[in-house]
């Protein structure tokens, strides 16, 4: 069993969770995913929260494969009024900010926020792992190469698994010397790998256990599903839940989703079959 805390709130992740994905962006790749206006990312946090979500992950710009950067202050406006209605409204939410930005982490860790999901764990902004260790906050590090700009262009590997485990692990290890102790760790599938190395790391996913952090596995909808069944964003629901029925299987102790009840119900069958 793990636990995630903070200064105030402990999570238990002694069974697989689901985190309910929010965006407050003009152009992440999914548009179901899209909630520029406050009240109405407050009403889906609703729903997710009714649905089974254990945590809900905030984001204020796209990192999908050739997005444009946004800058702190921009990413910071986007969310924060959200940040706000969602603590006032769902006092008990375990929310979680979806940023690099050294600056947005430490104003959304003081508004509240339970946890903070880097997708460069902590490299693209020097002063991040500072902020989160001085915070005492969980924090998830995610492998990639580059920056979403360029991460496709980063996908030579000798062979993937063991390399994503090995950088895992040394970020690991980096954030515990600079005081960081609840640490949740993310394969960064779509990120910087082909369709073929996201279906290697999956078939691998059990390799990741040897770093002893709980397994976090975002494939809600991505490319690798809807490129390789010819179809839309739109269309890859049951693909994405046959994928996290595999991650479950396999190890992945949170799923980072767009679609909380189909989710919530795999998780179910999961526990019920083991």
């Amino acid at each position: 069993m793990f636990t995630l805390r903070n200064k105030e709130r402990t999570l238990c992740v002694d069974k697989p969770l689901v985190m309910g994905i929010l965006n407050s962006t003009p152009d992440s790749f999914y548009k179901g995913s899209r909630f520029m206006q406050t009240e109405q990312l407050v009403r889906q946090a609703a729903h997710m929260l009714e649905q089974g979500a254990a945590l809900l992950d905030i984001g204020g710009q796209s990192t999908r494969p050739g997005s444009d950067r946004v800058s702190a202050e921009e990413e910071w406006d986007r969310i924060k009024n959200a940040i706000h209605e969602l603590t006032r409204r769902f006092p008990q939410a375990f929310l979680s900010v979806d940023t690099y930005h050294g600056e947005v982490a430490r104003r959304a860790l003081e508004a509240g926020v339970f946890m903070i999901n880097d997708i460069s764990a902590g490299e693209m902004d020097p002063s991040m792992i500072g902020i989160v260790a001085a915070a005492q906050a969980p924090f998830v590090i995610m492998h990639m190469r580059g920056n979403p700009t360029t991460m496709q262009e980063n996908t030579q590997y000798q062979q993937v698994t063991n390399e994503v485990v090995h950088y895992l692990q040394s970020r690991v290890a980096h954030c515990v010397q600079a005081g960081i102790s609840d640490i949740v760790i993310d394969p960064g599938i779509g990120f910087s790998k082909t369709i073929d190395q996201n279906f290697q790391l999956l078939s691998e996913l059990e390799q990741f256990s040897v770093i002893k952090r709980p397994l976090l596995l975002g494939v809600s909808r991505k490319s690798f599903i809807y490129k390789t069944l010819d179809i839309t964003p739109e269309e890859a629901l049951n693909g994405s839940t046959f994928m996290h029925a595999i991650g479950l299987h396999k190890g992945a102790l949170l799923l980072r989703v767009h679609d909380v009840k189909e989710a919530v119900e795999a998780v179910r069958l999961h526990e019920k079959l083991h």
